[in-house]
Order: structure tokens, then C-alpha cells, then sequence
């Protein structure tokens, strides 16, 4: 019974993994960028959240939608302004200007929060459970990882069965080519873009209400995701969800044999998927697929 409590749990933060790792993998898949500030945007949504609820008063829903529409302005202006001088160059060049951007926001948010931790009050909801043959199981938890089902299926769907997916399919795989028939390249990454940071922000806001966070969170939010989509296969949308589920798997059973070692296995199953499957265990199921 302990085993399967922890099998219970280890899904349900992993649907905190896969949101966070939605975002990573879309931007990987289309724009074959790395984005290593992916982690720091997520917690600037969280402290932002926080700042709107807790500071100026706001609503909950209505701050995090606030917030949620300024990381989608926020996603296509790092395209326009950042990222787009880098498409078509060594992929280096993207990972070092979004590590600079990663520092910045990172050492931005400790000036303006100071280093302690916050947390999104929701109230009762945030500790409300409910008991499943003697498991138990929070209703929040069991939220973050519904949205997050619900995030990649609306993905997945938007890029297989629309208009818009067709484009960034097509601009995926060969910009070129897709500039021919009439897809502006540039307008689908900078759309592209901001939808992955808009994850990345309904992300952060999740994770602030899950769990305390703190300015400088965002380097350890950036390794989970990256695991999850590496484990499930770069580019691969279910992938992302099967790799996070995994990960928070083997961190939560790790757990159970060693309070202290949770992490540290959820590391080693990463290692072991890379060096057994380096594509991933989906690594079929792409995003242009």
C-alpha cells in the first residue's frame, strides 16, 4: 500500500513536471531552441501572481489571468526581441542569451522579493483531499495534473487538426520550403514562443500554489522539465506527459526507500533513459509528427 501511495503521488507531481515541460518541448520542437530561461519565466509568473493577489488586492482568477495574458505579451516580445536574432544560428548562441536572460530574471526577482519564500493562497482548496482505498489524494495536485492533461491534448490537437498546426508542422520542418507556400516563419515562431511561455507561467502559478517558491527556484524548475521531455523523447508532446509522469514516479518511490534520495533517483532514471534510449522512450511521437 505504501508503494502504491507512492506510485499516486509521484503521477500527480508529475503533472506539475509536465506543465512545466509542455512549454520546454514546443519551443524545442518547432524552434529547436533550448530555452534556458523557461524555469525563471515560470517562477516570474509565480511572484507575479503572488504580487497581484497578495499585494494589490487582486482577485485570485483575475490575477492569474492577468498574469497569464502578460506571459503570453511577454513570450512573443523574448521572440521579437531576443530569440528571433538568433533563428538560424549555431544552436549555442540561443542557449547562452536565454542562460543570460535566465541570471537576470532570476537576480531581478530576489532584488524585489528579497530570498524568502512565498506561496498562492487558495484557501481551503489548497489543502483539501480526498481518500481513494485508504490513499490519499489532494485535490490540487489532482488539478495541476488534469490542466496539464488537458494543456497537451489542446496542443496536440491544435497541431494536428488545425489551420495553425498545419503552419507550424510545416515551418518545423523546413521554413524554407513553408515560406513558399505562403507560412510566415517568423509571425509562427513568435506565436509559438509566446504559447510556450504562457505554460511556462500557468506553470509557475501552479507550482506557487503547490509548494513555497523562492526567486532563484527557476534553474531547478528548468532540470525537472528538461529530464521529462529528454525521457520522454525532445518534440514529442505525449512523450513530455510519459517522461514526467517517470520522473515524479521514481522521485516519489526513491522517496519511500530514502527521504533524502527522491531526487537523486528521479536523476538516475533520467541517465539510465539516456544512455539506453538517448531519443527517448516516445521519440516517434513528434510534435510535427
Amino acid at each position: 500500500m505504501r508503494l502504491l501511495d507512492a506510485v499516486v503521488q509521484g503521477c500527480l507531481l508529475g503533472g506539475q513536471y509536465a506543465l512545466f515541460a509542455a512549454g520546454l518541448s514546443l519551443m524545442f520542437g518547432v524552434l529547436k531552441v533550448v530555452n534556458l530561461a523557461h524555469g525563471d519565466l515560470g517562477i516570474l509568473a509565480a511572484f507575479a501572481a503572488i504580487g497581484l493577489a497578495a499585494g494589490a488586492g487582486l482577485p485570485l482568477a483575475l490575477a492569474v489571468g492577468v498574469v497569464l495574458v502578460g506571459m503570453l505579451g511577454i513570450g512573443a516580445a523574448l521572440h521579437a526581441g531576443l530569440l528571433a536574432r538568433t533563428t538560424g544560428a549555431l544552436p549555442q548562441i540561443s542557449m547562452i542569451a536565454t542562460f543570460g536572460l535566465s541570471v537576470v530574471i532570476g537576480n531581478a526577482l530576489q532584488e524585489v522579493f528579497s530570498a524568502d519564500p512565498r506561496a498562492l493562497d487558495l484557501g481551503w482548496f489548497g489543502t483539501a483531499g480526498v481518500s481513494l482505498g485508504g490513499i490519499s489524494v489532494g485535490l490540487l495536485p489532482a488539478a495541476v495534473l488534469a490542466v496539464a492533461v488537458l494543456a497537451l491534448t489542446g496542443l496536440h490537437l491544435a497541431l494536428t487538426r488545425t489551420a495553425f498546426g498545419r503552419r507550424v508542422r510545416a515551418t518545423a520542418d523546413d521554413p524554407g520550403t513553408a515560406a513558399l507556400v505562403g507560412v510566415d516563419a517568423r509571425r509562427t515562431y513568435l506565436v509559438v514562443t509566446a504559447l510556450a511561455v504562457g505554460l511556462a507561467g500557468l506553470a509557475g502559478v501552479a507550482y506557487a500554489a503547490s509548494s513555497l517558491v523562492t526567486p532563484l527556484a527557476g534553474p531547478s524548475r528548468l532540470i525537472f522539465a528538461f529530464e521529462a521531455v529528454v525521457i520522454g523523447g525532445l518534440g514529442s508532446l505525449w512523450g513530455t506527459l510519459l517522461g514526467a509522469m517517470v520522473l515524479g514516479v521514481a522521485q516519489s518511490v526513491g522517496s519511500v526507500v530514502d527521504p533524502s534520495s527522491g531526487v537523486l533517483v528521479g536523476h538516475l532514471v533520467f541517465l539510465m533513459v539516456l544512455a539506453t534510449r538517448p531519443a527517448g522512450l516516445l521519440a516517434r511521437a513528434r510534435v510535427r509528427a
